[in-house]
């Protein structure tokens, strides 16, 4: 008997685990919540409950020749630093080349997942799903949970004296879409993630001033390396992770602390880590 595999979500683990399945003879039925596939990557003009969010102009912070499935490379004239919809477009590309999408089940919201009665004899589980107001629930070998990390933002406004005499808007990064409603105004970004960093970079086109905050620093690195290639590409071998195992890990540090100093002196700009 063939084995039933539940998958949810169908962003890029979504997609890519209906494939795995398919190689191995198994049945997959994917549940997706929303009305396409893409998950994380899929941009929407207005924030969503239980959807992850993205901006108009995030680009990814890998290059495509890391990104791309093994069994699927993404096309030569793509950039190496795709923004998110030609991240999009790969992932439909991915999907009609494999023909995944008959497996999916669209606006499938998953209400309760739990072990079948007799799951100490087969293992198998029992999935609740809603589509259309109608409820059915389902028998399954195997879950896989593909729904990512970022579903639920982090807001620790109890960590900020004061914030209740604030009288500007307060919004989390997730609910961040374009510059255009912040033109001429004053921005304080908190946190020096690849989400802050961005944000920053994209409001100072339009705003009056923005302001970066940092509670311990960071090393900032350029997506661009030695040569013009891609810094993943150059420095994610196999012959320097060889070399960081071999050589003392203060060595390694300092080399690389002076690497990305050339570009951007951490210390000029105050921002320089406290840690190595």
């Amino acid at each position: 008997m063939v084995k039933r595999v539940a998958i949810i979500g169908a962003g890029a683990s979504g997609l890519t685990a209906i494939k795995c399945c398919l190689d191995e003879g198994l049945q997959p039925s994917c549940f997706e919540r929303s009305d396409s596939i893409g998950g994380l990557w899929r941009f929407q003009e207005h924030v969503t409950e239980g959807h992850s969010s993205i901006y108009k102009s995030l680009t990814s912070n890998s290059s495509k020749e890391l990104m791309g499935f093994s069994d699927c490379p993404i096309p030569e004239e793509y950039p190496n630093y795709m923004h998110h919809s030609k991240m999009m477009e790969y992932f439909k590309m991915y999907a009609k080349q494999f023909d995944l999408i008959k497996y999916i089940h669209f606006k499938a919201q998953v209400c309760h997942l739990r072990k079948h009665t007799d799951f100490p004899i087969t293992g198998q589980w029992e999935i609740v799903t809603e589509i259309n107001g109608r409820k059915e629930s389902s028998v399954f070998d195997a879950v896989l949970l593909c729904t990512g990390l970022y579903m639920q933002p982090y807001f620790p406004l109890d960590s900020f004296l004061g914030v209740e005499k604030f009288k500007g808007e307060i919004i989390h990064s997730s609910a961040y879409k374009n510059p255009e409603k912040y033109q001429d105004q004053r921005i304080l970004i908190i946190g020096f993630g690849n989400s802050g960093t961005e944000i920053a970079i994209d409001l100072s086109r339009s705003t009056k001033q923005v302001f970066l905050s940092t509670r311990s620093g960071a090393w900032v690195i350029n997506r661009v390396s030695d040569g013009g290639y891609p810094f993943d590409v150059v420095h994610f071998t196999r012959f320097r992770n060889l070399l960081f195992h071999k050589l003392p890990a203060a060595l390694i540090n300092q080399w690389g602390e002076n690497k990305v100093n050339m570009k951007f002196n951490h210390e000029n700009y105050g921002v320089k880590s406290q840690h190595r």
